[in-house]
């Protein structure tokens, strides 16, 4: 039974150095950037594991706010959750996919989407300033950053990377 005991104890050590050695050592510095078709650098911001940022922008067509969240989840950029206060064109929940629930004002959040993005980047053309399209960090000492301001009408690849 005392070997049992440490065992389970060896075995318990091992598997928690083998969780920490799965996330990459430059997971905790890890820089958010969006970056123009052109090069240029319109975002180049902390992301250390768990950090939280989203793209929010205006509906084209219904106006309102709509906002994508993403995390560092240990190294991995992974779509968080969605706000949408209506169920316009191209919105909507997908069943299977994260867990809708109220705002309280009408709208709803999709919760613990957590998806992975693919490579961690995609492309985003950027919409007029009327739609202004944005990167916001929630709790967070980052000012708000108007990619539509800068790069209205362009391609911009938005990515998690190491330094």
């Amino acid at each position: 039974m005392q070997w049992q005991l440490r065992l389970m104890a060896l075995l318990l050590m091992i598997g928690s150095f083998a969780e920490a050695g799965d996330t990459p050592a430059s997971a905790s510095s890890m820089r958010l950037t969006v970056v123009t078709e052109k090069g240029e650098t319109l975002v180049d911001a902390a992301a250390p594991i768990g950090s939280r940022w989203c793209i929010q922008w205006q509906h084209s067509v219904e106006h309102f706010t709509v906002l994508d969240c993403y995390r560092n989840a240990n190294g991995t950029m992974q779509l968080e959750r969605s706000h949408q206060p209506d169920f316009a064109a191209g919105l909507g929940h997908i069943y299977g996919r994260g867990e809708q629930v109220s705002d309280g004002e009408g709208g709803y959040w999709i919760n613990a989407i957590n998806e992975p993005v693919a490579n961690n980047r995609y492309v985003l053309r950027v919409g007029s300033t009327a739609v202004n399209h944005r990167v916001v960090w929630p709790d967070s000492e980052h000012a708000t950053v108007s990619l539509s301001e800068q790069a209205a009408g362009q391609r911009v690849t938005i990515q998690l990377s190491a330094p």
